[in-house]
């Protein structure tokens, strides 16, 4: 085969300008459609003209598959194809058919198509399609284009009599389910898979492979002919499939590449292509991805319906088993005995899903709704009406399902899913594909909330115990764990609304639990809950928790151990359902570690700060007296350290220190000790030398060097002039390493960075992440008079990035701010940081000087 280079150009040429005159046309007309149909047809003829130049033997046959065999291509997907050539011949017509299938394939990468191609005789395609489902879906979908008709119908033949459909069912069924996973088994993640993700393109394209196996058709026009689906669910099948194609489409045409993730950097541009603008309530952004969880929630619904209905199409006949008065189970499925239950019974709505608690299994198998009920129950839910919320009977089914031992988190996502939850809960409703444009949320308003009630779920679990010992102990204790799930429910049910959504969520709260008549105690607590549930992170992850002040505040906060029970086990489930990066152990040890303290505060009515810090001196002397030290040896430290020293670090903390530095009361040198932090992870250091201005911008830009990040900071300043500071850090590079090696490289490489006094080294510059930089999310920086000194407080809430801290390090350097204290908080992409400053010599800022520290730490 011969192809000139001219030739080459020329059909490279006549690619782009078609397929730009393809685009052209789509924004013009916004026919998705006919762009899929019109770009499959353009790259037919051009496969075809290149077929009959490169003279390819008459007995191979070049088949389009996949989606390009169905005839849908979109701009930048790939152009999949099989080459079938002829089982039997000789060695050297298979050395010529493989040169000749070479020099295509490069002549088609040449020309600028992203080809993917297998080369393959039937035997070999029967053989691989028994191996992989994919190949045998892909098989399903061929067009051929160029080459032997008769050898193509005998491939379609022979394909279709191998084809199982039971089996190619179970395994349809199992590749859904491993695909689901990889995406956390949600359809709301923040930036979804349009094509992957569930409820996406391909949940739609399983179902018509699967139908095709059956010979029920392969379209929708042809399943509703075969009365599969009806033809109100055929249009809504077509305009749901429409709505991510066109998101798909767009998306391939922004990037200019194949792209099917909508992630933030685009979706602003996409809102704005498609006329969105901001209001009010939601920016552009949001009312779009509003539009597509709207979609991909009747799509993950249909697929469910129409994958049990393909599933029973199979099942040989048999008798249903009564289960209860108003149902029946056909195989595993639940069924009403009637078609107008509902419609007679409303009350039978929320009686179906207590009954899937109630039984969860019938002959060993799992029971779920059928989907004749399903289809009912959607036609059905518009009867969730105020008289509906107001009848007794059913206020008392939603408690009922809430109050079972089991199966509570599958109860609420059946009805989320089905649409049932948001008409029972109509504030509920409003927040569905709600997104939560904060950097840590990876979820939306309503996923999120299902969430956090599941992470409550587990700790009812003694199997998973393991997790989190505490919580599952303290959750088997627990008079009433439905009032925690109530909590869960509205705790962000007013995100999106203006206005602190706790104190608003509250109100809805205490309606509902009013409405159901619960007891005025219960009303109480589930109200202070929802109201109070940012309080106890804030506290852990913003305050110094070795302070005794500040527990004893807390618990006055908290009042009693059943609120603190509670509200620490919504905390933990709450900040494990935001995202899968943001929870560590670092975190949950400073959840324990409040909630301890808290406690043991709350059960001994003759606490005081001073009894505390007495208690503490006494625990750390036991500690050091088992290391063979009298408290002659370490009285010159403690004396020096000075009496708030023992309100800032734990007996554990006083130990390990008055150990090292009992020594070096007066060390000119630099004196640093890192250690496996006791408390949780991370490498906690300490930091001894004579004060200097500089030190804190030094410590934080040696640990962006080495890719740690600070966690806490407790920065003291002794009555001899040393400074005292404790660091614990963490790893964010994810590496393995040997601690060991890391602790002594600490220990020497920041005595030496300290000690030199060398001019300090400029604070990394890093690069803003993909979703801070998109992400529409605003700096706040407040600066304020503590209330209890005559410090500032300095809080500060942006984008994360490497260096930040060593660049806010270097602003209090340049305006001359003693640091007192720090805390360190990342969640996910967004920082939270919190500061004590004064100005030199302990005193406060001036009003001039505070306003310019704000100033220029929001330039940064």
């Amino acid at each position: 085969m011969h192809i000139s280079k001219e030739q080459i150009h020329t059909w490279r040429d006549a690619l782009k300008a078609q397929k730009l005159a393809l685009e052209q046309a789509f924004f013009a007309h916004k026919n998705t459609a006919l762009l899929l149909k019109n770009h499959a047809k353009c790259i037919d003829n051009l496969l075809k003209a290149i077929w009959l130049q490169a003279n390819i033997h008459k007995d191979i046959s070049l088949i389009a598959v996949g989606g390009y065999g169905r005839g849908e291509l979109f701009p930048y997907s790939d152009v999949d194809l099989l080459i079938l050539v002829p089982a039997q011949i000789s060695d050297t017509q298979t050395t010529i058919h493989n040169q000749e299938i070479e020099a295509l394939i490069g002549v088609l990468w040449d020309i600028g198509l992203n080809v993917g191609h297998s080369v393959r005789n039937l035997q070999e395609c029967l053989a691989e399609a028994n191996n992989d489902v994919t190949v045998q879906t892909s098989l399903l979908e061929t067009r051929l284009l160029c080459g032997n008709r008769v050898q193509f119908k005998q491939f379609l033949s022979t394909i279709t009599q191998h084809l199982n459909a039971p089996l190619f069912l179970a395994a349809k069924t199992r590749e859904q389910d491993n695909r689901h996973a990889k995406f956390n088994d949600t359809a709301y993640s923040l930036e979804p898979n349009i094509k992957e993700s569930p409820g996406g393109l391909r949940d739609l394209q399983s179902i018509l492979w699967i139908a095709q196996s059956q010979n029920l058709g392969k379209t929708w026009a042809e399943l509703a002919k075969n009365k599969v689906i009806s033809a109100t669910e055929m249009r809504e099948i077509k305009r749901h499939e429409r709505n991510l194609q066109t998101l798909r489409i767009r998306l391939h045409y922004l990037a200019k590449r194949r792209e099917d993730r909508l992630i933030f950097d685009f979706q602003n541009e996409l809102a704005s292509d498609l006329g969105f603008s901001n209001n009010t309530r939601k920016r552009a952004s949001e009312q779009l991805m509003q539009g597509y969880y709207r979609s991909v929630r009747f799509i993950s619904l249909i697929n469910e319906i129409l994958l049990k209905t393909l599933t029973l199409n199979l099942l040989p006949p048999k008798a249903k088993t009564p289960i209860h008065k108003h149902f029946v189970a056909n195989h595993n499925f639940l069924e009403a005995k009637t078609d107008v239950l509902f419609t007679e019974r409303p009350s039978a709505i929320l009686e179906c899903i207590l009954l899937l608690q109630q039984t969860p299994q019938l002959d060993g198998q799992h029971l779920t709704l059928g989907p004749a009920l399903l289809r009912q129950m959607q036609s059905a839910k518009k009867l969730i009406s105020p008289d509906f919320r107001q009848n007794n009977s059913n206020k008392q089914l939603f408690l009922n399902i809430l109050s079972e031992k089991n199966g509570v988190n599958h109860a609420l996502r059946r009805m989320n899913r089905y649409g049932i939850l948001g008409e029972y809960i109509p504030a509920f409703g409003k927040i569905i594909g709600q997104m939560q444009h904060d950097l840590f949320h990876v979820f939306t308003v309503d996923e999120h909330i299902l969430n956090v009630l599941a992470n409550l779920r587990r700790f009812a679990k003694p199997e998973l115990k393991h997790e989190f010992p505490l919580c599952t102990q303290l959750f088997e204790t627990f008079a009433k764990p439905h009032l925690l799930y109530l909590a869960a429910l509205f705790h962000d049910i007013a995100k999106g609304r203006g206005g602190d959504h706790s104190t608003l969520g509250a109100v809805d709260a205490k309606r509902f639990c009013k409405l159901h008549n619960l007891p005025k105690e219960d009303t109480s607590l589930v109200t202070w809950l929802v109201d109070a549930h940012l309080q106890m992170s804030k506290v852990a992850q913003k305050s110094d928790l070795s302070d005794p002040a500040v527990i004893e505040q807390f618990a006055q906060f908290v009042k009693t151990e059943t609120r603190l029970i509670a509200l620490y086990l919504l905390t933990v489930a709450d900040i494990r359902g935001t995202s899968p990066i943001v929870w560590n152990a670092w975190k949950a040890r400073l959840l324990e570690s409040l909630f301890l303290q808290t406690r043991a505060v709350l059960k001994d009515a003759n606490f005081s700060v001073q009894q505390a810090i007495a208690s503490r001196q006494e625990e750390a002397a036991e500690r050091l007296a088992r290391y063979g030290l009298q408290a002659s040896s370490y009285a010159p430290l403690w004396q020096n350290v000075g009496a708030a020293y023992f309100t800032r670090f734990d007996s554990d903390e006083i130990a390990w220190l008055s150990r090292l530095l009992t020594p070096h009361v007066f060390a000119d040198a630099p004196i640093v000790r890192a250690r496996l932090s006791p408390n949780g992870d991370g490498i906690q250091v300490m930091i001894y030398t004579r004060d200097q201005d500089d030190l804190f911008a030094r410590i934080c830009n040696f640990f962006d060097r080495i890719a740690y990040n600070i966690g806490q900071a407790k920065i003291y300043t002794t009555q001899h002039g040393y400074a005292l500071n404790s660091f614990v850090v963490l790893d964010s590079s994810g590496k393995s390493i040997s601690y060991s090696g890391l602790l002594k490289h600490i220990e020497t490489e920041l005595s030496e960075k300290i000690a030199s006094r060398a001019p300090l080294e400029a604070p990394l510059q890093g690069r803003l992440s993909r979703q801070v930089k998109h992400m529409p999310f605003e700096t706040k920086i407040n600066i304020e008079m503590d209330a209890q000194s005559s410090n500032h407080t300095v809080d500060i809430i942006t984008g994360d990035r490497p260096g930040l801290l060593a660049q806010v390090a270097f602003i209090f350097l340049q305006h001359g701010v003693d640091l007192q204290n720090a805390k360190i908080n990342t969640l996910g992409s967004r920082a939270e940081d919190s500061f004590l400053i004064s100005a030199k010599q302990n005193k406060p800022l001036s009003e001039s000087a505070v306003q310019q520290l704000r100033a220029d730490l929001l330039a940064i």
